[in-house]
């Protein structure tokens, strides 16, 4: 049978059929990326081929994962030469973010952008707690949207607690799997529960499956906001160290910068110091801001901004 993992407790496996019944399941053996070396070896969105074993009450045995189309990896935070799959074959990736209480560094949710682009996975910035903004937060606000939307990044100003733009996030998700992140904080569950109302028993049904005594907030889980559309929950994520790419690739990934790289003196600029770089004349001429030119240089210095 195929389904699809809708949650990992790292040793069993929550998978639902496409006729919607759940199946607890073990891997089969070890499983190995070709090429990679993460801490989970399947992920919340893969798509697997399994078996129920009679004796074992509707549990069953993943035996074959299908090719990722994409996902969101980072840096595991307990294994450094490990990366951690956060979730697979996703159709965009929603980032929440705060001004205040906590504030959402530049440094973070740039590394998010770049390693949703590295696999082509839109992102829609959520600007979460308008409430608590005063009108200098909220003009500030304005200009970051600004800032990520002429890049192609769109946002919305949201609050969980007044209802502003549950609507439009909610419009957002239709007939897609999306991923919810952002750092811890930022107001994710709250907004989770106005998006999905009956969230207790949908948690409740998967749950069942899951190991007794485990914690069940530290794990991705895919929840149906209704049919065909589905939203993975994630743990709030500290840091977010990048994984496998090059110095002299980073700045592909960055869309006003890719823009301007056949435009560079040098085929291989890195647009640190080298004469003729088209990218920090765009960057000194104000049409790449400054705060994207910084995260640019603290990723290539790999200097640990993670948060």
């Amino acid at each position: 049978m195929t389904g699809t993992i809708v949650k990992s407790t790292g040793s069993w496996y929550v998978v639902r059929e496409p006729a919607g019944q759940l199946h607890r399941c073990r891997l089969r053996g070890k499983f190995k990326h070709k090429g990679l070396k993460v801490s989970n070896p399947l992920a919340v969105g893969d798509q697997v081929d399994f078996t129920v074993e009679e004796q074992t009450e509707g549990a069953g045995v993943i035996h074959h994962i299908e090719p990722r189309r994409n996902y969101i990896i980072r840096r595991s935070v307990h294994k450094s030469e490990h990366a951690h799959i956060v979730a697979a074959n996703l159709d965009q990736a929603l980032l929440v973010v705060t001004l205040a209480s906590p504030a959402t560094s530049f440094g973070f949710i740039d590394r998010f952008l770049v390693t949703a682009e590295a696999y082509s996975i839109p992102v829609t910035l959520l600007f979460n707690k308008t409430d608590l903004y005063d009108e200098d937060l909220a003009d500030y606000q304005d200009q970051i949207l600004k800032m990520y939307a002429r890049v192609g990044y769109p946002g919305l100003r949201c609050s969980a607690h007044t209802g502003e733009g549950v609507a439009d996030i909610d419009a957002l998700l239709d007939g897609k799997v999306s991923l919810l992140s952002g750092h811890s904080g930022v107001g994710k569950s709250t907004l989770i529960n106005a998006l999905v109302p009956d969230l207790e028993l949908k948690t409740a049904e998967i749950s069942e499956f899951s190991d007794k005594g485990v914690h069940t907030t530290t794990f991705a889980e895919m929840l149906e906001v209704r049919p065909g559309t589905y939203l993975i929950d994630t743990p709030g994520i500290k840091e977010l160290g990048l994984v496998d790419m090059k110095p002299g690739e980073l700045a592909h990934f960055f869309p006003e910068m890719r823009a301007l790289l056949n435009q560079c003196r040098y085929h291989n600029c890195q647009h640190l110091h080298e004469p003729g770089c088209a990218v920090r004349e765009a960057v000194e001429k104000g049409r790449i801001a400054l705060p994207r030119y910084d995260s640019y240089l603290s990723m290539l210095a790999a200097d640990d901004n993670r948060k």
